[in-house]
């Protein structure tokens, strides 16, 4: 190889000739093998050539650190003391990293194609004999490919990287409840729940904790105009608490301008049920929240500033509390409440009655602990999750009960709603059957709905083992002939105008008669006797629309629909490609969706 030739010098022992690598000095050799020019696999064979390249290319230098930096710069972060590192052996450690994770997505489509969701769970992901943060490299590489190929892997690296980095987010959330209460930040809190909602969006508690620091310094200033000498502009602030009612009423009042005047933040009273509301990396982008998350938000920059508020679970509307009177008071009137989502206010015990238009005991008026914090805005999110009906696959309720109970296990309410949830999805029916075996422990009386359950996912995993493979329609046969459309086309439904891909086909109606009454199927003019097609749709629903009302899309785009790589592997720019599983039952389908796209788009063109 020219490689070699080059290190081995290009004038054998003397004269004339230009001198090989290993003839050169030392920093430029270094500077040559560092250019990002050279492969591994370069490197490689030139640490063969001879001692001194050897040493210039030692696992532990310079040289394979670079070729690890360029082909990886995202992972240096894990590497806080660099020195005694061998860099190759790491090198190799991701590389194979990286072929793991490729085997098992590819593996994936094969496996859990005809499931909604994986219904065995991750077990080989789980025992992986490779350090988790290269495996998720390779899955965010995989998911930043470029272009409109590899829809399928993307689709299921997606999911891989979802269930790796909740499992961590659980375990630290695990962490943070086993520490002492007052080592529980309450923003640390809010962090954990939004990250286990949203595990593929970056959010860290420093880049939170950096955002609300630059409020408090904002905070500051004002203050400065207000009192250049107030104790909560020393430089050691939030220390040590401000024992002065005064004191602290001036740090409220500017928070207050700041937070309410300056940056604009509000309760959102318009779209008070969005879950976005909950996620506080949210609430500091929108600058807007629901009563809950604006107190965490609240009452961390007052303890920065040294002014010590405490959390309420007040019914409706939660609250923080100001102690006017003797420190640690039990009578709710040595209290004032603020109301974060009321832009600050502050209240007496009569007008947080009239806030929620009712009279309360006073146990609602006491304060709560961050664990009791937490259950009040995963019992917001599990609320959100259960009104939720666009999202087939309920992953917000799914999600907020495996917060719910993380940290309350044996709670059977909670439970029982999981083991239905994943019943009715027809997902982990082996998870199912030891979640009621433990609702049966905690309590027996729940004997009747556990034995339904217990018998109707016993019967599911029996019928799972007798499965004999996808049924395959061939358009050739005589039942098909009627069908017009194809896998994988671009159309648009004629009455309601959205845009949609289709990924199955049936040449009649297969619903039951509640349905076709209910969707008015016989008031078509070919009713239920007409094909109808599976389809994505644009708005991230699947339907099942009539032949007569779709029509072919003469401007065709990508439909972004969550569960499109599970039946496509590439948008070609007029159609997308069904990947090998759909494509195996629905074998003539491709070849016909690329005539009728290119008739399709030749006819617009014209």
């Amino acid at each position: 190889p020219k490689m070699a030739a080059a290190a081995g010098g290009g004038g054998g022992g003397g004269g004339g000739g230009r001198p090989g690598l290993a003839e050169l000095p030392g920093e430029l050799l270094e500077l040559i093998l560092c250019c990002g020019v050279l492969g591994a696999a370069d490197i490689g064979r030139v640490a063969c050539t001879c001692r001194r390249l050897r040493d210039a290319c030692q696992p532990r230098g310079k040289v394979w650190r670079e070729c690890f930096r360029l082909r990886w710069p995202s992972l240096l972060k894990y590497y806080s003391h660099t020195d005694g590192v061998s860099w190759l052996e790491e090198y190799k450690a991701r590389h194979n990293a990286g072929l793991e994770a490729q085997r098992i997505v590819a593996s994936f489509s094969k496996r859990f194609f005809s499931e909604h969701v994986p219904c065995d769970g991750f077990s080989d992901i789980e025992t992986l004999g490779c350090p988790s943060h290269f495996f998720e490299d390779e899955l965010m590489c995989i998911l930043n490919m470029e272009g409109r190929k590899g829809l399928t892997w993307k689709y299921y690296a997606k999911k891989i990287l979802y269930f790796l980095r909740q499992q961590n987010i659980l375990k630290n959330l695990k962490e943070y409840l086993q520490r002492p209460t007052d080592q529980q930040s309450f923003l640390e809190g809010a962090v954990l729940i939004d990250q286990y909602c949203n595990p593929l969006s970056d959010i860290c508690l420093k880049s939170v904790q950096t955002q609300v620091d630059d409020i408090t310094d904002k905070v500051r200033k004002v203050l400065r105009t207000k009192n250049a000498r107030h104790p909560s502009l020393a430089s050691k602030a939030g220390e040590v608490l401000i024992p002065e009612v005064e004191l602290q009423r001036q740090v409220l009042d500017a928070m207050n301008c700041v937070l309410y005047e300056q940056l604009k933040y509000k309760g959102n009273e318009l779209d008070y049920y969005n879950s976005l509301n909950s996620y506080i990396h949210q609430v500091l982008i929108r600058r807007t929240g629901i009563p809950i998350s604006l107190s965490v938000l609240y009452l961390t920059i007052a303890r920065q500033l040294g002014v010590k508020l405490e959390p309420v679970n007040f019914p409706s509307h939660f609250l923080l509390r100001w102690c006017q009177g003797k420190e640690g008071s039990t009578d709710i009137f040595d209290y004032t409440y603020i109301d974060a989502f009321g832009k600050g206010k502050q209240l007496t015990v009569k007008e947080c009655e009239y806030l929620i238009g009712h009279h309360v005991t006073e146990e609602f008026y006491g304060v709560v602990t961050s664990k009791e914090v937490l259950q009040r805005m995963v019992g917001n999110l599990l609320n959100l999750g259960k009104r939720e009906s666009t999202d087939q696959s309920y992953q917000l309720l799914r999600d907020s009960l495996d917060l719910y109970l993380a940290m309350y296990p044996d709670n059977v309410q909670h439970l029982m709603l999981q083991a239905r949830l994943y019943f009715h999805l027809g997902i982990w029916p082996e998870k199912v059957l030891d979640i009621l075996q433990h609702i049966q422990a905690l309590d027996p009386s729940q004997h009747g709905a556990v034995g339904y359950l217990v018998q109707h996912t016993l019967e599911h995993i029996e019928r799972r083992k007798e499965e004999v493979g996808p049924e395959v329609k061939h358009r050739l046969d005589e039942k098909h002939k009627e069908v017009c459309f194809s896998i994988g086309l671009i159309m648009k439904h004629k009455r309601y105008g959205y845009n949609c891909v289709i990924y199955g086909w049936d040449p009649a109606c297969m619903m039951g008669h509640e349905w076709i009454r209910n969707m008015n199927v016989h008031s078509l003019p070919h009713g239920p006797h007409q094909p109808f097609y599976n389809v994505l749709v644009e708005d991230g629903s699947c339907r099942y629309a009539a032949q007569e009302n779709l029509e072919y899309n003469s401007e065709p785009r990508e439909i972004p629909h969550p569960d499109i790589g599970r039946y496509f592997s590439e948008f070609t720019g007029v159609h997308y490609l069904a990947n090998t599983e759909l494509e195996i039952r629905y074998p003539e389908d491709l070849e016909l969706t690329r005539a009728t796209a290119q008739k399709i788009y030749n006819s617009g063109k014209e």
